[in-house]
């Protein structure tokens, strides 16, 4: 059976952002969700991009780690996922982004979304998925 984008990460809105972990290379973000007891965590195996109060901010900009941390404790609003976008998290007040250029890749995998009570999950990769024009 095909993938459906936007299937798995749509399951995030809703949750509530309640960590954001700085891991030497990566960032992982861990979500909470209220009415089950799904802990949905996003390992972010490329920076995403953050873009606050407007402002875009990109991983090598002063300001990228602090606007990251001011999403904590928003809610997810909105996700996309589409070829061009690749994945997007929405909250109230910013999102976050990951969309890599090829310069930006650092190994096989983008970013890993689990942490599912029914062990659903999901890898992206360049070539597949939200990131076919990788």
């Amino acid at each position: 059976m095909a993938y459906e984008l936007n299937s798995l990460l749509g399951r995030l809105v809703g949750c509530r952002l309640y960590s954001v972990q700085f891991v030497m290379d990566y960032v992982q973000l861990r979500f909470e969700a209220g009415t089950t007891n799904d802990k949905p965590v996003l390992t972010c195996n490329v920076l995403p991009t953050v873009t606050l109060s407007g402002r875009q901010l990109s991983p090598t900009e002063a300001g990228w780690a602090e606007a990251l941390w001011r999403l904590i404790p928003q809610d997810v609003t909105a996700t996309d996922e589409e070829t061009g976008t690749g994945i997007k998290v929405d909250f109230a007040i910013g999102s976050i982004q990951l969309h890599p250029t090829e310069s930006e890749l650092v190994g096989p995998e983008i970013a890993m979304l689990n942490g599912f009570e029914d062990h659903s999950w999901m890898v992206w990769r360049p070539g597949e998925d939200a990131f076919e024009d990788l």
